[in-house]
């Protein structure tokens, strides 16, 4: 059995300081995950294709949600041991590309908490945002909490 706390299903965490986003992270994450487009490393490229400077994968949108999750996993009222956890699955709604030079912010929405033989299926949704309040990209994320018996 898991201790995952159901209670919080419904409740938004935010108190994540914003992300600047820099070139040198976009190229760094390009690179560990084989994107080679000169979008993410070139900036004149990135400009010349009407981007204020490089653009990120759309995957980065992970390193941000991850970074504003943790307020709610770390949380101890969650429940989560985090030692018990393997993700289960992640999706990406990129609204526009994400920038070098962005700020963004994130609010962790905790969707549902689902019990099944012993793993809780813990569902957040984390809505980012930039600095004027225009979304930028969701990520959904199912983590799998193993019980002690599982």
């Amino acid at each position: 059995m898991t201790h995952v706390n159901a209670d919080l299903v419904g409740r938004v965490f935010s108190g994540t300081p914003p992300y600047v986003v820099s070139a040198v992270k976009i190229a760094e994450f390009a690179d560990a995950v084989g994107a080679r487009s000169p979008l993410h490393h070139d900036p004149d490229t990135a400009r010349a294709s009407g981007h204020a400077d490089v653009i990120a994968p759309v995957t980065f949108a992970v390193v941000v949600a991850q970074r504003a999750e943790a307020e709610y996993v770390d949380s101890p009222e969650a429940g989560i041991d985090f030692s018990r956890v393997v993700h289960a699955n992640e999706s990406f709604t990129a609204h526009r590309p994400i920038v070098a030079g962005d700020r963004l912010h994130t609010a962790v929405h905790v969707d549902s908490v689902t019990e099944r033989a012993g793993i809780a299926m813990v569902t957040t949704r984390c809505e980012i945002s930039d600095d004027t309040g225009a979304p930028v990209s969701t990520v959904t994320s199912t983590l799998a909490v193993r019980g002690a018996d599982a």
